[in-house]
């Protein structure tokens, strides 16, 4: 957590760690309202550890920047580190992957029109495989691609992210009883919180959440 500048955290069950993922998700949590202000880190699961919360969006125009240099330094360290975003209501999917402190890829379809600004790196074989299950080349250029199949790459993309965390690590909506975990989630504070916090608040103590 060093890395990640993460400060202040403390353990959380299961079922608080949704609570609160569902209310920062959503903007409504006392003293953070965009929800940048802290993250869920999980145990280990199946080899990888999980930082889930509006501060890891990948194409947040505001952490962009700051979520790939991280990835970079995290791949540099433990040699994967990835970032997603993936909205369930139809809001769309993000993935940044990044190995060895290199960007791979970094890939936005949420029907924002700065998507395309960032883009970065080739896509992933898992992009190219399902765009030859729709029928569409595996390589392709934003500026020639045809409206048609723009369109309907823009549709599948939007669905996307899950199954690419699902395929290179872990996705956090396919845990299941059978999902190795070691050690213990915990809830920390990022530098968004630190930067405008100095006394303890109810983003430390977790106060109105289920237990």
């Amino acid at each position: 957590m060093e890395t990640m500048g993460l400060v202040r955290s403390r353990p959380v069950t299961f079922t608080e760690a949704e609570e609160i993922i569902e209310e920062d998700g959503h903007g409504g949590a006392e003293g953070n309202p965009d929800g940048r202000a802290r993250v869920y880190v999980s145990p280990e699961l199946d080899g990888w550890t999980l930082v889930i919360g509006p501060w890891c969006n990948p194409c947040d125009v505001e952490r962009s920047d700051d979520v790939l240099h991280l990835c970079g330094e995290l791949s540099a360290r433990y040699g994967q580190a990835q970032a997603y975003y993936y909205g369930a209501q139809g809001d769309g999917s993000a993935w940044l992957v990044a190995q060895d402190g290199v960007l791979l890829r970094r890939y936005c379809e949420t029907g924002d029109g700065e998507n395309a600004y960032l883009t970065l790196g080739e896509p992933l074989p898992i992009e190219r495989a399902h765009r030859e299950q729709l029928g569409l080349a595996a390589d392709w250029d934003e500026a020639t691609e045809s409206d048609e199949d723009e369109d309907e790459w823009k549709c599948a993309a939007f669905e996307l992210a899950p199954q690419i965390a699902a395929a290179l690590g872990v996705s956090p909506l396919e845990l299941t009883p059978d999902t190795r975990a070691v050690g213990t989630g915990v809830i920390a504070l990022t530098s968004h919180a630190t930067e405008v916090q100095t006394e303890p608040s109810d983003l430390d103590t977790g106060a109105g959440l289920l237990t």
